[in-house]
């Protein structure tokens, strides 16, 4: 199902605003909602909200037999699927393009960027390694589902921690946590995704972190993902809207520095959820 067109003289109004660099929820263009996150009792049970969109992920760790292809390496799978739970837009069992999108996108930003060092899963070569399964719950869609679901994703996995694991010859033993203290999972780098929403009239100016009816206004979106360190990791450009070098990258410089003060505000927020539990120290 299609999701219902704003009428005319909504439109309107979002565009004449837009033009006066005026957004309807008081932001400036080029500045993005704050993230809250929300850890639960379990390692790597975190909930993102951006305004009113809010994602949950979910980390889960299994021993299994690795590739034949890649007996060194663990392995990363995304699971995610958007309910008409997160906006009646969404029917159940059927794709939409905006779903592919996210999935895709995701793939790419947390999997294939190689954000999780995969050889430090290999628990014996060739026969034991980590498989690490996030699944992302769509729980509320209010506009930019994609930088809640990154984010989400990517604090999950610096949240989580495995089980210890002592290797004696062939033979494994995984400690519970009562036991010895969880290990964390090596992250290489923490990539955070930023769009941003393009209109018909060019002498518009771009928005940050569209909301769900600018996002519906748009006739393009440029979604990029970058860390801290100033890497470009994904660059995506959705609809037909011609970009110069030049607009290019000032939204480049933009991102740069949403993605430090992101980067600071996860790592304020993890310290804080880790001081707060009480963990085994061996």
């Amino acid at each position: 199902m299609r999701p219902p067109s704003p009428s005319i003289p909504e439109k309107e109004f979002v565009y004449t605003a837009l033009k006066e660099s005026l957004r309807l929820d008081g932001r400036l263009p080029l500045e993005m909602r704050t993230p809250v996150l929300t850890f639960g009792p379990d390692l790597g049970w975190v909930e993102c909200a951006m305004g009113k969109t809010r994602v949950l992920a979910q980390i889960e760790a299994k021993m299994v037999k690795p590739q034949p292809e890649r007996p060194f390496e663990g392995s990363l799978t995304i699971h995610s699927e958007i309910s008409p739970m997160a906006s009646s837009d969404y029917e159940p069992g059927r794709a939409s393009d905006e779903e592919v999108t996210i999935t895709r996108m995701l793939d790419k930003v947390l999997r294939r960027s190689d954000a999780l060092d995969k050889e430090s899963l290999c628990i014996l070569a060739g026969q034991r390694v980590w498989h690490i399964r996030l699944t992302l719950h769509f729980l509320a869609d209010a506009g930019n589902l994609l930088d809640c679901a990154c984010l989400a994703g990517m604090v999950a996995l610096k949240h989580f921690r495995r089980p210890d694991v002592e290797v004696i010859g062939e033979e494994v033993t995984v400690h519970s946590p009562s036991e010895r203290a969880p290990v964390p999972l090596a992250i290489h780098h923490t990539p955070f995704c930023f769009t941003f929403a393009f209109f018909p009239d060019a002498t518009t100016t771009p928005v940050l972190d569209p909301s769900q009816l600018e996002q519906r206004l748009s006739a393009g979106l440029v979604s990029i993902a970058l860390n801290a360190q100033k890497e470009i990791c994904v660059f995506q450009k959705l609809g037909g809207v011609p970009l110069g070098a030049d607009d290019i990258l000032r939204l480049v410089e933009v991102a740069v520095a949403r993605a430090k003060e992101t980067h600071e505000l996860v790592e304020a927020r993890l310290r804080e959820d880790w001081l707060g539990r009480k963990v085994e120290v061996r």
